[in-house]
């Protein structure tokens, strides 16, 4: 009978059989190693060749990356491994022998591995982060469960416009012209005027020709909508939600947080209340005219540019030594192997502290210059984000750079009642909200001001002709949210097959 590697604790000191893939193997005199997978978990399975035919010991040899096999022998505890167990080895049978895997365990760069993304999937780097991207999604639904929510859907074909005409994808919907989705809101707050506490989770469609690490074209939003509810409240839900999605991964997945070399910080910060600021707040700080705890902005940026110079320098004398110790002989192959990794991975770390080299002054040039009125950009949330230590909420945005059915202030028209929760380390938004405009005569307005069709929110507006109430609802980017917990470079990462401008394969 197999037993899954993530229940091998179970069967310690006796005989267990696996099934998998060698995720890695190296050699040894008279043994071989044979790193398994199996979609549980990873395994080290040792086969030394005192204790198993030759016939055995020569197909362990021989097995390449990617391998499929059964294994079976002793399960040992050995809390040196993964998994803190391993195999030792009386059978081997090979299911398929490969040979040439077309991606090895050196370093490769982001393209190439994302021409081999139904390969890649298999490193074990993206094995951590699809089983966390997996149990994300499993609190959500949990988090919302729990309070009395009811999960609703949003249609994929729309003919409406919500977060503005220039990023839609059009389509033919049997001769009349309909768009994918940006977004399951409006249709969200129609469910909510029916049941109350409401949520989608679903893909939604952006198309914006843009291939930084932050954009996708098809994504997953998460969309809760609340009758009843305003700005304040919809503030707290967003602090709660996000506290709870992060601890949770803390509490089950620890494992694979380590396997992906996650600083904890925010694991261990989230417990902290997170501070609110107005946009006016924001932008002081990035005009270096608002400190936060002591810390300046501006002050504190030109010493992370410092810093980053520094790593290079380190960088780059670690490369030049472990080259010339490989160049100067003597050096055992398994040592030379290891050495070339390590090299390999550091000229990547040198790539990207090189273009924070060069980001960093654009960053701080712009944050001098930026325009009060100006949307945020993701400079300029990483520069505000780099003086907290857990996400921060930014209300009361200007109307004129918010949506159309964001409810204005009644303090001060000129801005509304929206609110962007930005997370630290540099990922910026990930959450953006609003209370909603409940009022009829407003929304008309609104929708003439910003040039949409009226006649495509028809629909839209009966919710304010019979019975509005106050109302508000936020939306969370999934993805942006997988980045942040595993701390990956690229959101393309988060996804299994990811979809972005020039991305439509494999």
């Amino acid at each position: 009978m197999r037993t899954e590697i993530c229940h091998l604790a179970d069967g310690e000191g006796k005989t267990a059989s696996l099934a998998g893939w060698v995720a890695n193997k190296r050699t040894g005199k008279g043994l071989v190693f044979l790193e398994l997978r199996d979609g549980s978990g990873f395994c080290q399975c040792v086969v030394d060749e005192n204790n198993v035919n030759p016939e055995v010991f020569e197909a362990a040899k021989k097995a390449g990356l990617a391998t499929s096999l059964r294994l079976e022998g002793e399960v040992v505890k050995d809390d040196r491994q993964v998994g803190g167990y391993e195999l030792q080895v009386q059978k081997v049978e090979v299911l398929q022998f490969v040979e040439d895997y077309p991606i090895s365990n050196k370093a490769h760069g982001v393209d190439f591995l994302l021409e081999k993304r139904h390969l890649w999937l298999r490193s074990k780097r993206q094995w951590a982060v699809m089983r966390i991207r997996s149990r994300t999604k499993f609190a959500i639904h949990q988090f919302f469960q729990d309070r009395g929510f009811i999960q609703t859907d949003s249609p994929i074909f729309t003919g409406n416009a919500c977060e503005g005409t220039t990023t839609l994808f059009a389509t033919d919907f049997y001769g009349e012209e309909a768009f994918l989705s940006q977004s399951g809101q409006l249709y969200a707050e129609a469910t909510a005027m029916a049941l109350g506490k409401v949520y989608t989770f679903g893909p939604t469609f952006r198309a914006e020709k843009s291939k930084t690490r932050r954009h996708l074209s098809e994504f997953w939003m998460i969309e809760p909508e609340m009758a009843f509810y305003d700005l304040d409240m919809n503030m707290d839900l967003i602090e709660e939600f996000i506290r709870y999605i992060v601890t949770d991964i803390y509490t089950t997945h620890r494992a694979e947080l380590e396997v992906l070399g996650r600083d904890l910080t925010l694991f261990e910060n989230i417990g902290t209340t997170f501070p609110r600021i107005t946009y006016d707040e924001a932008v002081e700080i990035l005009h270096g005219k608002r400190d936060v705890n002591g810390e300046n902005a501006l002050e504190t940026l030109e010493k992370d540019l410092e810093a980053v110079k520094q790593g290079i320098a380190d960088r780059k004398k670690d490369i030049e030594e472990r080259e010339a110790a490989i160049a100067a002989g003597g050096m055992k192959k398994g040592k030379v192997n290891f050495n070339r990794n390590k090299i390999d991975t550091l000229k990547n770390e040198v790539k990207d502290l090189e273009e924070k080299e060069r980001n960093i002054p654009q960053w701080l040039e712009s944050a001098r210059t930026f325009q009060h009125g100006a949307d945020l950009g993701g400079s300029d949330e990483t520069i505000i984000t780099r003086l907290f230590n857990t996400p921060v909420m930014v209300y009361k945005w200007p109307k004129d750079i918010k949506a159309f059915y964001m409810k204005r202030d009644e303090e001060d028209d000129n801005y509304v009642k929206g609110v962007d929760c930005l997370a630290p380390e540099g990922f910026g938004e990930i959450v953006g909200g609003a209370e909603r405009e409940d009022s009829l005569e407003l929304l008309e307005q609104r929708i003439k001001e910003h040039d949409l069709p009226m006649e495509a929110f028809e629909w839209y507006l009966d919710l304010r002709k019979y019975g509005s109430v106050p109302h508000a609802g936020f939306g969370l980017g999934f993805e942006r949210m997988v980045m942040w917990l595993t701390n990956v470079p690229h959101i393309r990462e988060t996804i299994p097959f990811p979809r972005y401008y020039g991305r439509l394969f494999p």
